[in-house]
């Protein structure tokens, strides 16, 4: 048995992650259409049927953009979100048999275990989630301004960590964004810069040097790049002494591509 993770899109213009096994399956986030999302369980070899949950991460239009339309679609999977995130979805008319959660819960959707932990984004009530089977863990880490004790904790058991590498600063600074925007998006509560990617993946391989697949997420369209995200984060790493290919696998996730289906062996 695999516990296996794929990206049907990451980045600023829409966001929906695939986590399964065996027979059970979640997405994360659904801020691309429903026909795209249909597509990638269909490329992932993935029967509709199995979806048995939704979690979203937050309210903001790249991670919910397709969900009024999914969750009807996907009529037996519920939608998990906190009790601040629903208050929005319920205006986008999100079924009444959502499931509130909260930051510090654990839930179990069908044989998958659903770790809740809090982030910092300017957002009603935003989280992440690490979903595993049998010891293995996928963790997602996006939409945050800084990485606390508690991401880390829950990234240092990862097998595969899925890690915010928004921008580059000297894209953002020197681009076309109003300052204000800016300021957002390099704040507390904004969004993980390529560097302080790097810094988190360095500290986590401090705490556990476990080999791990790290796949960079949600990279901006005007303000990175896959090739400067990579390259940066190899970069930094390396003067650590913590080498990709030896010490870790490192992939940067694409906004208009499907990813491979990544894999880990469950031992049960």
């Amino acid at each position: 048995m695999v516990l296996s993770f794929c990206s049907f899109s990451s980045g600023s213009s829409g966001n929906c992650y695939l986590v399964k096994a065996d027979s059970s399956a979640v997405l994360v986030d659904a801020g691309i259409s429903t026909s795209r999302i249909m597509n990638g369980l269909l490329a992932s070899r993935t029967d509709p049927e199995e979806i048995q949950g939704i979690l979203i991460t937050h309210e903001h239009s790249d991670h919910i953009r397709g969900l009024d339309v999914l969750s009807r679609r996907l009529s037996d999977a519920k939608v998990y979100a906190t009790e601040g995130t629903m208050r929005k979805l319920r205006s986008a008319r999100v079924p009444e048999s959502c499931r509130i959660v909260s930051a510090g819960e654990n839930h179990s959707i069908g044989k998958l275990e659903v770790d809740v932990f809090a982030v910092s984004h300017d957002a009603a009530e935003p989280i992440g989630f690490s979903i595993g089977l049998g010891g293995k863990r996928v963790c997602i880490i996006t939409d945050t301004g800084v990485v606390t004790e508690e991401m880390l904790s829950v990234a240092a058991e990862a097998d595969i960590l899925v890690l915010e590498a928004n921008h580059d600063v000297s894209m953002l600074k020197k681009g076309r964004y109003p300052p204000l925007l800016k300021q957002r998006i390099l704040g507390r509560e904004g969004h993980l810069s390529n560097t302080q990617a790097a810094e988190t993946i360095a500290t986590i391989m401090g705490l556990d040097r476990k080999p791990r697949c790290v796949l960079l997420a949600h990279l901006s369209r005007d303000n990175n790049d896959p090739y400067v995200a990579e390259k940066t984060v190899s970069e930094i790493l390396a003067e650590m002494d913590y080498h990709s290919g030896r010490d870790f696998f490192l992939k940067p996730l694409l906004r208009d591509k499907m990813s491979a289906v990544f894999e880990v062996d469950i031992e049960i």
